[in-house]
């Protein structure tokens, strides 16, 4: 077994790939044609999106989509960067809501946590041990 990607259903892919890009630097490696499917360029294992109605698609019961939730969902995307205060602040001044300022952690890393406009929850952070 190999983890192969995550998927984060999105009212808007196109959207979240510009706000990733925009305030991670991430570099987008496709959207869809028909604009329901788009990844991110994340190393090895892929950070994708799926549009809502795909998402539904899938499971028509339906979803707590992290975009209808007034609080995050107990699940996050961790940035690891070995400047997590200008990382943070790119990110506020692409559209990103603070949740937590950067803060050093008794453990050796530098962690803060933003939650993204589609609604998604991300710690930016230093390397463990670094």
């Amino acid at each position: 077994m190999k983890f192969g990607y995550t998927i984060l259903y999105v009212p808007d892919v196109g959207a979240s790939l510009a706000f990733f890009e925009t305030a991670f630097g991430l570099t987008r490696r496709v959207l869809a044609e028909t604009g329901d499917y788009g990844e991110l360029d994340t190393g090895a294992t892929a950070l994708a999106f799926a549009s809502q109605d795909l998402a539904l698609s899938h499971y028509p019961a339906g979803y707590v989509f992290a975009s209808a939730s007034d609080r995050p969902l107990g699940v996050e995307i961790a940035l690891v960067t070995a400047d997590v205060e200008a990382a943070h602040a790119t990110a506020l001044a692409a559209g990103a809501t603070e949740l937590a300022p950067p803060k050093a952690m008794p453990w050796g890393q530098t962690v803060s946590f933003l939650r993204c406009p589609d609604g998604t929850l991300v710690e930016l952070c230093t390397p463990v041990g670094g």
